[in-house]
């Protein structure tokens, strides 16, 4: 009897894995089926309006794949074009005879300012073709309303409104928590400024914070005030006393001190169209998202260039390894730029930098790889919402860096934390250690004990050197002396507007501007754009995301506000060797 439950019990296990991968198999052909047949089916009518809504965050790049999963919903789509593609599509647009204008369909944007910036930027040059643009928004973030200035035409709800108040940057601390559970951050920096270690010694910025955050808070702000201040008509003065004063606080505000033109609700806002479009009111007005808009046929020139400028991409934290997407790996990333500097057929590069930076020893094995490619062939930095720390090392030898002007960048420094998690240990959970070592320092570091002062000292050094080795690539890079490196480094973040004026950056513009750089420097006219690292093939995420290993972008979505709260607690736990990253959280709104 024992022998014939232990056979079916194995008949029973092997048939249910034989369903799951049979059921597995069958979803991804499906799925990938159903993918292709949408694709086929898109067309465009005349009178079409393109909506944009921009209610997830803009990737960098666009995914590979055309679904992932997640706990909430099975199977969910991950169609939202990567922001070169975005501005590439809005560009399209301009020129493709079906479409007729562009509605923007505005609440938050979950993207950061300088991505903002370059859809912006898209925007207004669509303009030139004559095409309308209207926005329209029951409730305006600020980020929101920035991007609305664009439009000809800016509507709002009956009962909506439009956030206008100035911004505001914060930072986390965590130190009452590390208090609670026992545990000592010990910190070594370099740099006033280095701000990236006070959420876990302090409970509120310090001075030198306060002053740097509010320099480059109030000249992202500065640029806002100056941009909606040439859309609407309206002078700068005025719009700070509007916002000093809290003045749209009602859609009748709004269209009062020009902030809007129109009170709308969503039928009349169609109608509005059917008028510009000259339809009848009987007529439906014909909408198609960008997420839909990037799978219609584009008729492509036969001759394919030879000639290829190769855009690397390096988003998010810098650290040893592998890394994927969303985490910058050492490994992977010279991997690219090897490959780069390699392809004969590759004529220049373009490195795209979103990051806040990371470990200071993974940036110098990038940085190096960047060196060798720049000996060769044309290297241009093209920055995002952040390169700053880390995220300038790895940039501040390309021949040229283009920014946003609300990009943060600078914060040239350094610092380590070594945590003690003695008391932890022994109030918390009831464990001691003891050990026996062959030498003084043998078991050093460690996160069981406090530092002695020699230890303190030694960690200082290596502190120390690796600042002066940062500011050094810097001094060569941009051709200053290692002294003004460092009076404009000690850790300090500077906006895009500032890094320009202080030669850490060379042009304004977005990833487009910088492209064209890149082919003007290696004299190309005709070229086609690769982009490295190589992703993640549909299969392979799709395996990812059932194993648990889900896509940064997806946890973001799921966790929303609270996600960069997990992000900057899961940084701390990754983080090895010295450090040259940003503070843990700047959130700007």
């Amino acid at each position: 009897m024992r022998q014939f439950f232990k056979f079916m019990l194995a008949s029973m296990a092997g048939l249910i894995l034989t369903s799951l991968i049979f059921f597995f198999i069958s979803f991804i052909i499906i799925a990938s089926a159903i993918s292709f047949a949408g694709k086929e089916e898109v067309s465009i009518k005349p009178k079409t309006i393109l909506l944009l809504q921009f209610d997830e965050p803009i990737p960098e790049r666009s995914p590979v794949g055309p679904f992932s999963f997640s706990r909430s919903s099975f199977m969910e789509t991950t169609s939202t074009p990567g922001l070169l593609e975005t501005t590439d599509l809005i560009e399209q647009a301009a020129k493709d005879e079906n479409i007729s204008g562009i509605l923007l369909d505005l609440s938050d944007i979950p993207s950061g300012m300088a991505t903002l910036e370059e859809i912006r930027n898209a925007l207004i040059q669509f303009k030139e073709s004559k095409k309308f643009i209207i926005a329209y928004g029951e409730t305006y973030s600020q980020k929101a309303y920035y991007l609305a200035t664009a439009a000809d035409e800016i509507c709002v709800n009956p009962e909506g409104s439009i956030d206008f108040k100035g911004l505001t940057g914060g930072v986390v601390f965590i130190k009452g928590l590390l208090d609670k559970l026992d545990v000592n951050a010990q910190i070594i920096r370099h740099g006033k400024y280095k701000s990236a270690i006070e959420p876990l010694i302090g409970t509120k910025m310090s001075e030198a914070s306060k002053e740097q955050t509010l320099a480059y808070v109030g000249s992202i702000w500065q640029h806002i005030m100056e941009k909606v201040s040439e859309s609407r008509n309206i002078e700068a003065a005025r719009l700070k006393v509007y916002a000093d004063s809290l003045l749209i606080q009602t859609p009748d505000d709004a269209v009062k001190y020009k902030f809007a033109d129109k009170i709308t609700y969503k039928d009349q806002l169609t109608d509005l169209i059917k008028e510009k479009l000259k339809l009848e009111k009987s007529d439906k007005v014909e909408f198609v998202k960008l997420e839909r808009y990037k799978d219609v046929p584009v008729q492509k020139a036969e001759k394919r260039s030879k000639n290829k400028i190769a855009v690397i991409y390096a988003v998010g934290e810098i650290m040893s390894g592998e890394g994927d997407d969303e985490t910058i790996g050492s490994e992977r990333l010279s991997r690219a730029i090897r490959k780069a500097r390699l392809d004969s057929s590759v004529k220049a590069i373009v490195f795209r930098i979103n990051s806040p930076g990371g470990s200071a020893l993974a940036s110098e094995v990038i940085l190096r790889e960047l060196k060798l490619a720049q000996e060769i062939k044309p290297v241009v930095a093209s920055m995002g919402d952040y390169a700053a720390s880390g995220g300038y090392y790895i940039a501040c030898a390309a021949d040229t860096i283009v920014c946003n002007p609300t990009t943060l960048t600078g914060s040239i420094g350094v610092f380590g934390v070594i945590p003690d998690f003695s008391r932890f240990f022994e109030n918390k959970l009831g464990v001691t250690f003891d050990m026996v070592k062959t030498n003084p320092n043998s078991d050093f570091p460690s996160v069981t004990r406090a530092m002695t002062p020699y230890e303190e000292k030694v960690i200082t050094n290596s502190i120390e050197r690796i600042y002066k080795t940062f500011i050094n690539h810097v001094s060569a890079g941009r051709g200053i002396t290692a002294a003004n490196v460092d009076s404009i480094g000690q850790g300090r973040v500077w906006s895009g507007i500032d890094g320009k004026r202080l030669n850490l950056t060379d042009e304004t513009g977005g990833l487009r501007k910088a492209i064209e750089i890149a082919a003007s420097m290696a004299k190309l006219e005709d070229y086609r754009i690769t982009s490295l690292p190589e992703q993640k093939d549909p299969f392979t995420q799709l395996m990812d995301d059932l194993s648990g290993k889900p896509s940064e972008s997806l946890i973001q979505k799921e966790l929303g506000t609270l996600y960069p709260y997990l992000k900057e607690l899961r940084s701390i736990s990754n983080m090895k060797g010295i450090q040259a990253r940003l503070p843990f959280v700047i959130d700007i709104y």
